[in-house]
């Protein structure tokens, strides 16, 4: 039988009343790093191959990445990268059955934000 009142119904209510949980949002997130964390290896494919090919291409390329924006992008692709390590990390564990219960799966959610930032925040002291 076909419903007759299908043009008045909201075509997703859920999205009206979801309240984003820890998990989802780092889950999102982890796709989102090792997104960007490809275009980040791009930019250092691209510096490697300005190198190669002649020392005024590469004094471009490395002048790019050396600038403040290229020192931001790198450095926000290195906070990805600890946070793509740390979920991966946290990923592993669920895999053997661990910390699945909510308590403990929202403390390794922010032991993965809270790890990548002092991550980041300690190499980018270290180099």
């Amino acid at each position: 039988m076909a419903d007759v009142n299908r043009g008045n119904r909201p075509l997703s209510p859920h999205l009206s009343i979801y309240r984003p949980q820890l998990t989802s949002v780092t889950s999102i997130l982890t796709r989102i790093t090792g997104n960007a964390l490809l275009f980040s290896s791009l930019l250092v494919v691209w510096w490697l191959l300005a190198a190669a090919t002649s020392e005024a291409y590469f004094a471009v390329v490395d002048g790019i990445l050396t600038s403040f924006i290229g020192d931001l992008v790198m450095t926000l692709s290195l906070l990805g990268l600890w946070y793509h390590t740390l979920a991966g990390v946290r990923h592993l564990i669920w895999d053997n059955g661990i910390g699945l219960d909510l308590e403990t799966a929202e403390k390794l959610g922010w032991g993965a934000i809270g790890g990548s930032v002092l991550l980041t925040f300690l190499t980018v002291i270290a180099i």
